[in-house]
């Protein structure tokens, strides 16, 4: 692909809201009570529903733990909702705008970092990136794995 570009963030905290409402009223009520806290969320990934009920997580940065650990435990409260919470992680990111043209650059990604047992805490992809919440302690294993795959070109 010739124009392939890995970046990266650290201090990542992930927040998974486990049995909440399958609905995007209940998604734009939390995002904009997050909005409200002046946190900025990044990845977002909501996997398919199970009846009325689904799962949501997003990221946000570790500086924000503090406000967004209190707004959890107003949400537990107010809802039952289980709230799991993630901090030191890192996002590693992969952009291509040819890679919606190209076949094959999950399977090499994904082949990559298999062997590494790495623990992916959430994948999130559009047309031209694809990118992966990895924990502190598989960061540079899952970074030079990726890394070789792409050069390997």
């Amino acid at each position: 692909m010739g124009t392939t570009e890995i970046s990266t963030v650290s201090n990542i905290t992930l927040v998974t809201l486990q049995g909440s409402p399958a609905t995007t009223g209940f998604m734009a009520e939390v995002f904009e009570r997050i909005a409200e806290l002046d946190i900025n969320i990044d990845m977002i990934s909501m996997p398919p529903n199970h009846g009325a009920n689904a799962g949501l997580s997003f990221t946000i940065s570790d500086q924000d733990l503090i406000e967004v650990l209190s707004f959890a435990n107003t949400l537990k409260t107010e809802t039952g909702i289980k709230v799991i919470v993630s901090s030191v992680n890192h996002k590693i990111s992969v952009y291509d705008p040819q890679m919606k043209n190209t076949p094959g650059m999950a399977a090499r990604v994904f082949s990559a970092i298999a062997a590494s047992d790495a623990d992916i805490r959430l994948v999130t992809t559009s047309e031209v990136e694809i990118s992966l919440l990895v924990t502190e302690a598989d960061y540079d294993t899952v970074l030079e794995a990726i890394e070789e795959a792409v050069n390997a070109e």
